[in-house]
């Protein structure tokens, strides 16, 4: 009897224990590949559910591991609230730093080297009237009498047209003699621009971009700069009409000074607007800004002159009236976007030059004689040295308009 119950109670556990181990299997099946399976199916019918229930085409969505990466990407590419339009990027605006201080600083420099140069070309002249009055002429032209008859005939004809050159320069007026010096410098910097070899480096120092790598020294060399012959001309020719009555009213050397001035000035202004607008950042060049300065500073000093219009001679108008039309072109040359000249470096030339004749010269000019006098005493040092001029506001041509 018990050994019959034994082999039952055997029996039965031996049934529980297979039953057991087939159910553990089964359910192992059932738990790990019917998850990973359902999980890779799931990813890939994703997308093909969503097209087939919206009937629109969507995005595909990225693999888990990128699709932080794309959101990351979606962020950064679309631009935060409040922050300023892509043409007027940071990035452009802190570039105008440099050519800013630069402006201040050639500004000061050009009107300091005016003042030296005017008291030592006062002081050359002062010593050549000491040296007439104590006779050393006299000695002076018997050397050049005994130097003269020790040439051979073809040093003397050189000579000859050299005195001709001369007497040709010496009839020209003060202004025309310093614009004549300037277009000689214009007509040098074009004929540059036709050697292939030296292509690089014009674009590079003698075209004003904001968007250059360098944008300061361009801002003075360009304005020497032309590519076209006859946009040369054009300002070579206005030049060459004003600068007479302009170095009358400023001299020769404080009207370098503003030319030089205006030149950089008028850039810096195309450089603000060219940021300040946006979009494609074109280049400039050319002396318009400065020739601009100058026909500025002679209509305000003279409103009253009769201008007349190149090729129609019947035509006259005033200064003041032509100053306030061609800046009003330009004004609205800037407004409406028109790109066949530099509206905004035009305006900014116009612009300093009636500052300079309003406010300018008394505030710059006028206050030159510390200079002057720091100047005369490195030049002159010692108590009782040889005293040049010592640097009063009418120094050298016309005190200039007040």
């Amino acid at each position: 009897m018990n050994m019959a119950w034994r082999g039952c109670f055997v029996k039965l556990t031996k049934t529980e224990l297979i039953n057991s181990v087939s159910t553990v299997s089964r359910g192992c099946r059932l738990t790990l590949h019917p998850q990973q399976k359902c999980g890779f199916r799931k990813e890939a019918r994703k997308p093909e559910t969503l097209k087939r229930n919206s009937g629109t085409p969507k995005e595909k969505v990225p693999p888990p591991s990128e699709a932080g990466d794309a959101v990351v990407l979606r962020k950064a590419a679309r631009p935060p609230t409040g922050a300023p339009p892509p043409n007027a990027s940071p990035r452009h605006t802190g570039k105008l730093f440099k050519p800013f201080i630069f402006t201040i600083g050639f500004t000061g420099c050009s009107f300091g080297a005016a003042a030296v140069l005017q008291y030592e070309s006062l002081k050359s002249r002062v010593q050549t009237a000491r040296d007439k009055t104590n006779g050393q002429a006299s000695q002076d032209t018997t050397y050049w009498h005994n130097w003269w008859n020790q040439l051979t005939d073809f040093q003397k004809q050189a000579i000859l047209l050299l005195s001709f050159a001369d007497d040709i320069w010496s009839g020209l007026t003060e202004g025309q003699q310093v614009a004549s010096a300037i277009i000689a410098v214009n007509a040098m910097v074009l004929c540059c621009w036709r050697i292939p070899s030296m292509q690089r480096s014009m674009l590079k120092y003698f075209i004003a971009n904001p968007a250059s790598k360098t944008r300061c020294l361009p801002m003075i060399l360009s304005t020497f700069s032309h590519y076209s012959v006859i946009h040369m001309a054009a300002n070579m020719y206005v030049l060459w009409t004003f600068s007479s009555s302009a170095v009358s009213v400023l001299g020769r050397e404080q009207f370098l000074a503003v030319y030089l001035s205006a030149g950089v000035i008028s850039t810096m202004v195309s450089y603000v607007c060219k940021t300040a607008i946006g979009g494609r950042l074109r280049p400039s060049l050319g002396a318009s800004g400065a020739i601009m300065t100058v026909l500025a500073v002679v209509c305000t000093e003279m409103p009253e002159a009769k201008l007349g219009v190149l090729f129609l001679p019947v035509v006259s108008l005033t200064a003041g009236y032509a100053l306030k039309a061609i800046v009003a072109v330009d004004a609205a040359g800037l407004v409406m976007g028109w790109r066949l000249f530099d509206h905004a470096a035009h305006l900014g030339g116009a612009l300093f030059g009636v500052w300079y004749v309003s406010y300018g010269h008394k505030l710059i000019w006028r206050r030159r004689e510390p200079l002057i006098k720091a100047w005369h005493g490195v030049r002159s040092p010692g108590p009782g040295g040889r005293g040049g001029p010592g640097g009063s506001g009418s120094v050298g041509g016309r005190p200039g308009p007040v």
